[in-house]
């Protein structure tokens, strides 16, 4: 892409419609940067389409009940509607770097925008519940490819000066989206159905997906490469069983979990060796060299760490509010919604001021807030005013927003540009992988201090809500890693040879 070389002239209306029209309708040179100050519009049809096909992870959380109801199954069973979404993600995203080096931008977003709207309409019209879980999986086949190809097009055609910028607008889609998925579907029930979900989210996707497509313009040069199926077998096989172990953890017997979690592990570990080995002759499915980065590694470690602690605090308080405060799903999904706000709103100030001042002074107090704010959570009741509970929640996200945005722009900014595709692969698999694990964990945490204070005599309510407090606990716990890590990381990352400057 070319990207304007300067910003509109003031002038005339003549001049600025001409102006107008060459930002916006001109060509691009693959790997341009656009200049500082503008986001280019390929970046503007990512983040719209990426937040779309994102905020579909968790918009089913509130409505398992219905699920239940509807067809007549288990919790348990209504439970697959959103593990096997985070199964499909952990299973494709190991694929995506591969896939994003061998098709152009605009094949990659067609693929990604068509497989995602044809899983919402089959999940929408869904007679069965096996039905409803192709239709999830399919879905979620989309999302995977569009969220590497939203940072991988980032890194290649916005200079290394305006990163953090337009970084904050992307954390508006892997983060904040997330957030939202619950409060937009809390709304969403209390007018309907479970379909409704789907059938609103539909045209969104095909008009996001249709506009964008006649928009978007190729972004780097397609390489064709060999694909390893064995890698892909590994992959699929490794990061799917080790996900879904950790999804059965809690549920009662520890043979089975153990037996996944093992198995995913030592299939992982084979999948490592195996592209150590296809790095000395052929392209490997992952490039692992990313990790020879340090600032990408660290990075790795405090995004790990965080989504732990993000993704699993998330489940926690909806679980406090309903099942034990007696708020409805309308009522749950407006009470969490200010905060998923708050992290999408302050993303792109956090880039803005990133851009000036570097990470240290944004990811070290932000890491730190997020801590405290945890062991607030921590020492919250079964009388807790709702009012401190929406500031403390506030509050969380406004402090993840300080680190995210900076830890992503660091973190990939010290690759070099052949390797983007798979950093952003390898970042979103461990995304994935770190919320299954924090999510679990913070639950087996939650149930056995629980049942351990009702066999001690404590209430129901007084047993629930400490294991609630035990399990923010250890969300604070995990968060002194994302300390840790923050303390390592330089304040920002030289540019490396080869990648976009600004014009």
């Amino acid at each position: 892409m070319t990207a304007p070389t300067g910003p509109h002239a003031i002038g005339d209306d003549a001049e600025d419609l001409a102006a107008f029209e060459q930002e916006f309708s001109a060509p691009t040179t693959p790997g341009a940067a656009a200049p500082a100050g503008r986001t280019p519009l390929v970046i503007k049809l990512l983040v719209a389409a990426t937040f779309v096909v994102i905020l579909n992870e968790t918009t089913l959380v509130n409505a398992v009940p219905r699920l239940m109801t509807d067809f007549g199954i288990s919790e348990s069973t209504a439970q697959w509607s959103l593990t096997v979404f985070m199964l499909t993600m952990a299973a494709v995203i190991p694929v995506t770097g591969w896939f994003l080096q061998r098709v152009s931008t605009r094949s990659a977003y067609a693929t990604a925008m068509t497989t995602f709207t044809a899983g919402t309409l089959v999940a929408a019209l869904a007679p069965t519940f096996d039905v409803l879980l192709v239709g999830r999986v399919v879905q979620a086949g989309g999302t995977a490819v569009m969220m590497p190809l939203l940072m991988t097009t980032l890194m290649t055609v916005v200079a290394a000066e305006d990163r953090g910028r337009v970084m904050g607008q992307v954390t508006l889609a892997m983060s904040c989206a997330p957030a939202l998925g619950p409060a937009v579907s809390g709304v969403l029930l209390h007018f309907g159905s479970w379909r409704l979900i789907f059938a609103v989210v539909l045209p969104i996707a095909v008009l996001v997906g249709f506009f964008g497509f006649r928009q978007l313009e190729n972004v780097g040069e397609a390489r064709k490469s060999p694909i390893s199926w064995l890698s892909v077998v590994l992959a699929a096989g490794g990061f799917s069983s080790f996900v879904y172990g950790l999804s059965k953890v809690g549920e009662g017997e520890w043979t089975e979990p153990a037996l996944l979690i093992g198995g995913g592990v030592v299939l992982i570990a084979a999948f490592a060796v195996y592209q150590l080995v296809l790095q000395r002759s052929e392209g490997p499915l992952m490039d692992l060299r990313t990790l020879k980065h340090r600032n990408f590694a660290v990075s790795l470690v405090l995004m790990s760490a965080g989504f732990m602690a993000f993704l699993g605090s998330m489940l926690l308080l909806p679980l406090y509010l309903q099942n034990l405060r007696g708020l409805s799903e309308l009522q749950t999904g407006l009470l969490v919604m200010p905060g998923g706000l708050a992290m999408g709103l302050l993303g792109p100030q956090v880039g803005k001021v990133y851009d000036r001042i570097g990470s240290r002074p944004l990811v070290i107090p932000g890491s730190v807030a997020m801590v405290a704010l945890l062991f607030a959570l921590s020492r919250i009741g079964t009388d807790t005013p709702y009012a401190v509970i929406l500031a403390l929640h506030v509050a969380l996200m406004a402090s993840l927003a300080t680190v995210f945005t900076p830890v992503f722009t660091i973190g990939l900014g010290d690759l070099a540009p052949q390797l983007y595709s798979h950093g952003s692969s390898l970042l979103g698999t461990l995304q994935q992988v770190a919320g299954a694990i924090g999510t679990a964990l913070l639950v087996v945490i939650m149930t056995n201090r629980t049942e351990q204070l009702a066999e001690d005599g404590a209430s129901s309510a007084d047993a629930f809500v400490g294991g609630l407090q035990w399990a923010f606990a250890a969300g604070a716990a995990i968060g002194l890693v994302v300390i840790a890590m923050a303390l390592l990381l330089p304040s920002k990352v030289a540019a490396p040879e080869g990648a976009p400057a600004a014009h």
